[in-house]
């Protein structure tokens, strides 16, 4: 069962395989749902006109999407490489309880097609391809769509405490095209990979599979959820095992096409610099 949101006349709707379902349709509440009712849930609502207009990201304005990270030892190698603490992710890949952090709340994603970010600060930028997990209200696995987790190296490398800095920021998170709704049972066997495209000829390619990620995809929504309460569900980063090299930094106009299992998200790097807000 595949979901997609989609600018309409009517304000946003959500289609399922491709038909609108009811305006009265809520994320939220679908994710309320036991796991098991999840299907009917979707059925209950579903309707007979062909989804039309542009994509939007898959989620809901007040929905949250948390991350983890240094999940896959490409990426606590990279962290190390790049860190003046090299240590510390060492510390966090070994250890039992993971590395969690908030990145975005569902107004701010930037859906398939339309603009990521770099920092205008950070000189060192780069993609990170990453499965995502979508969790129901009890912490069950009920689906799963591509993210693009932008960071800047070189602000988290000067120091871990700018993570937030480095994580956190207009356009710095995009997920879709859509969700892929279902149980977790296979998504460790989803293949995943990234290409850079600058003036349209590929600048950097790689993949990986979510089977070479240390933790189960499990673990880190029970650690997600021992102190904090989701009672309209979750979205989760699951860390990156793509790393460009060192001397690979996103530039304005670049076109980020991350690939996982049969999504397809695409984003271009925004050509302008942030615009100034009062």
């Amino acid at each position: 069962m595949y979901l997609s949101r989609h600018a309409t006349s009517d304000g946003p709707r959500w289609a399922l395989d491709g038909r609108l379902l009811s305006s009265a349709f809520d994320l939220r509440q679908l994710l309320a749902l036991p796991a098991a009712d999840i299907a009917a849930g979707l059925r209950s609502s579903a309707g007979t006109a062909p989804a039309s207009g542009t994509l939007l990201a898959p989620i809901e304005a007040t929905h949250e999407v948390w991350a983890a990270g240094v999940t896959y030892l490409r990426s606590r190698e990279a962290r190390e490489a790049e860190s003046t603490v090299r240590d510390v992710y060492s510390k966090v890949y070994d250890a039992e309880r993971p590395e969690l952090f908030y990145k975005s709340v569902g107004w701010r994603v930037s859906g398939h097609g339309m603009p990521i970010r770099v920092r205008d600060d950070s000189r060192w930028n780069v993609p990170e391809p990453e499965l995502v997990l979508v969790a129901n209200a009890r912490g069950e696995i009920v689906g799963y769509c591509a993210g693009n987790d932008v960071s800047s190296r070189d602000i988290e490398g000067e120091n871990p405490l700018y993570l937030p800095q480095a994580k956190v920021y207009d356009g710095s998170c995009a997920l879709g095209p859509g969700l892929v709704m279902g149980a977790a049972g296979s998504l460790r066997e989803l293949p995943i990979q990234l290409e850079v495209r600058r003036a349209g000829r590929s600048l950097f390619q790689g993949e990986t599979q979510a089977s070479n990620m240390k933790r189960s995809l499990e673990d880190l929504v029970g650690y997600l959820r021992r102190e904090l309460a989701f009672p309209h569900g979750a979205f989760l980063m699951t860390g990156t095992g793509i790393v460009p090299p060192h001397d690979f930094s996103l530039e304005r106009g670049d076109v980020v096409r991350i690939t996982i299992g049969g999504l397809v998200l695409e984003n271009s790097v925004d050509a302008a610099p942030r615009a100034v807000r009062s």
